[in-house]
């Protein structure tokens, strides 16, 4: 048999969380043909992967690429990182199903402006996905505040009985349209004033259609064990897993508590099926939000509609030069984007180490000055974390970017290094891989990602450059 691509003499890390082991790999067409200690057949490329580590393409399971995937499909910030899978849809927010009446509500904004929503239905956003080709695969949860933004003229109360249904409606559609889940972000403005009592009504869509349920929880900040409790509670009704998103304890008077709710988890775990991501960074990033101005910690401006010029400039450089408080400013730069230095190292450690903890950049890649989370996730629980500091084995880092997240989104054959699944791949220098980008120069790929292989198509290489787009859209 003559294979497309031979890996010789790697290390494989097979995304399952065993143990690592020396084979060649050989890829014919979109899938991994064999694994062997030494394979005899002939192949069109031949890579010499002595000292290096093939492991299955990395699912980013928590991102905000929803238009920029279509609209940018090289999509160099994530292939760059090995990531071969984004799940989009996040926070309650999706292009998938919205539609705009008006201007785009925040934090919808994140994603785009009103000329970009034109995908009304799953089945179009995944048309859309399709024709651009990007160099990543692409599944989509649907958004809580898309669906409320459909049915509703006021986000800022509770939903009807008869807009509830509008949006079950909506919901069982989109997920017989391939959608993975329902997604909520109940912190924001625009889904605060929604009762529990309406996500459970939707969370009870997604059971007959095998969904799950993600959320950027009501509160993040001290009344986050309610806030969990909330989450627990609506995937108990639905019966559906339940995914914690970017779980972190934010606010100085937080800091530390991941130890209680790491013990909730560990005691709901017992009952239900919970789990969370995390991206590993002690900084937040998302709209400028007037509810969490504070003296308390640092607070940069990444964008402001009226005061564009500022990007990069903290919020107390930017009050003091303008001589007023820092609410004072925070209200002239709106509509704003910031990121927020509001948690604590050593929780960012416990959630990351934590068993059921997946990993996701929740990058915001419409930002001017972006977190550095969105080109550096992944190489920096690699090497920071797993190498550097020995929080755990590679072989967990890998489970926790590939197979964990393969099993939670139910993405058939992914996620694992294995004879018949998809060849979504990456091989890296475990000695030098790295994230690059920074705070003050976010927009660099990683150091040590030598090929990133998408469906078995060589997509990304040593040159740093997008060399092939073979990404597909991901149905439930």
């Amino acid at each position: 048999m003559k294979f497309d691509y031979l890996f010789r003499n790697v290390t494989v890390i097979d995304g399952s969380g065993g143990p690592e082991y020396r084979a060649d790999v050989a890829i014919k067409d979109d899938t991994i043909a064999e694994i062997a200690p030494a394979i005899g057949g002939q192949a069109l490329h031949e890579i010499d992967g002595t000292g290096r580590v093939l492991a299955p393409g990395f699912i980013d399971v928590h991102t905000h690429d929803d238009i920029n995937v279509i609209r940018i499909p090289e999509y160099l910030p994530k292939i760059s990182q090995g990531i071969t899978t984004v799940i989009v849809g996040n926070c309650g927010i999706s292009a998938a199903t919205a539609t705009m009446k008006g201007s785009v509500p925040d934090p919808m904004n994140l994603l785009g402006d009103v000329t970009q929503f034109i995908y009304p239905t799953v089945a179009e956003y995944a048309h859309a996905v399709e024709q651009a080709r990007p160099a990543i695969n692409v599944g989509t949860l649907v958004g809580h505040t898309a669906l409320r933004n459909n049915h509703m003229d006021d986000l800022f109360r509770t939903a009807t009985e008869d807009e509830i249904s509008g949006m079950r409606k909506q919901l069982r559609l989109a997920l017989e349209q391939g959608a993975l889940g329902l997604s909520t972000g109940l912190a924001y403005a625009s889904a605060f004033q929604s009762s529990t009592e309406e996500v459970m009504a939707l969370a009870e869509e997604l059971a007959a259609q095998k969904g799950i349920y993600t959320t950027h929880l009501r509160s993040e900040f001290e009344p986050i064990l309610d806030a969990l409790d909330e989450a627990f509670r609506i995937g108990r009704h639905g019966k559906v897993p339940v995914v914690v998103s970017h779980h972190k304890c934010a606010g100085a008077k937080n800091w530390g508590r991941t130890v209680e709710t790491l013990k909730l988890f560990d005691k709901v775990r017992e009952q239900q099926d919970v789990s969370c991501d995390c991206y590993p960074y002690s900084a937040s990033s998302s709209t400028l939000d007037i509810k969490q101005i504070t003296d308390e910690f640092e607070i940069v401006i990444t964008w402001s509609e009226p005061h564009p010029e500022i990007a990069g400039q903290s919020l107390k450089q930017i009050a003091e030069s303008w001589s007023m408080t820092l609410l004072e400013a925070g209200k002239l730069l709106m509509p704003a984007g910031a990121i927020y230095y509001n948690m604590d190292e050593q929780d960012v450690r416990r959630v990351l180490s934590y068993p059921v903890t997946m990993v996701g950049s929740d990058g915001l890649p419409n930002d001017p000055m972006p977190h550095p989370r969105l080109w550096g996730a992944f190489p920096r629980v690699l090497g920071h974390y797993s190498r550097d500091e020995k929080l755990f084995p590679l072989t967990v880092a890998v489970h926790k970017m590939t197979g964990m997240s393969a099993a939670r989104f139910q993405l058939p054959k992914r996620g694992l290094v294995k004879c018949g699944y998809f060849a979504d791949l990456v091989m890296f220098d475990p000695q030098t891989v790295r994230d690059v980008a920074s705070f003050s120069d976010p927009q660099q790929p990683a150091a040590g990602i030598e090929a990133v292989m998408v469906n078995g198509v060589m997509s990304y290489g040593q040159d740093k450059q997008v060399i092939g787009r073979a990404g597909r859209f991901l149905r439930r």
